[in-house]
């Protein structure tokens, strides 16, 4: 009965070292991701397309952006001098998008194996 209780024992401070090791690379893989948020420069939601004021000549071309915000679409006209800025302002904002979702991932799995070490503790 003893050694059971002793080997029940092992197995949970186990349990226990492996949960606060999950913590820990958590963490850590989290101050990455706010350090990979402070290096993005500007950024603005959208997709931009090249498009034709006579589609089927492909005749007088333009840039349209394209995006949402506050639930209302929107498109504007670019010049061509701004798309070379405007690529890398939509591939910061996707680059921000992909870094958040990651980061609210990892907060609420965080808030999980927190919780069950907790209650495993007591």
């Amino acid at each position: 009965m003893q050694l059971n209780l002793i080997r029940k024992i092992g197995t949970m401070k186990k349990y226990m070292a492996m949960k606060q090791n999950k913590l820990i690379a958590i963490e850590k893989e989290i101050r990455q991701i706010k350090q990979q948020l402070l290096s993005i420069g500007e950024m603005r939601p959208g997709s931009l397309t090249l498009q034709y004021n006579q589609p089927k000549g492909r005749s007088f071309p333009y840039y349209q952006l394209s995006y949402t915000h506050n639930m209302k679409s929107r498109t504007d006209y670019i010049r061509k001098e701004f798309v070379d800025d405007l690529k890398m302002q939509i591939k910061n904002y996707k680059l921000f998008r992909k870094l958040t979702k990651r980061w609210v991932d990892l907060a609420i799995k965080y808030s999980k194996l927190k919780i069950d070490f907790s209650v495993k503790n007591k």
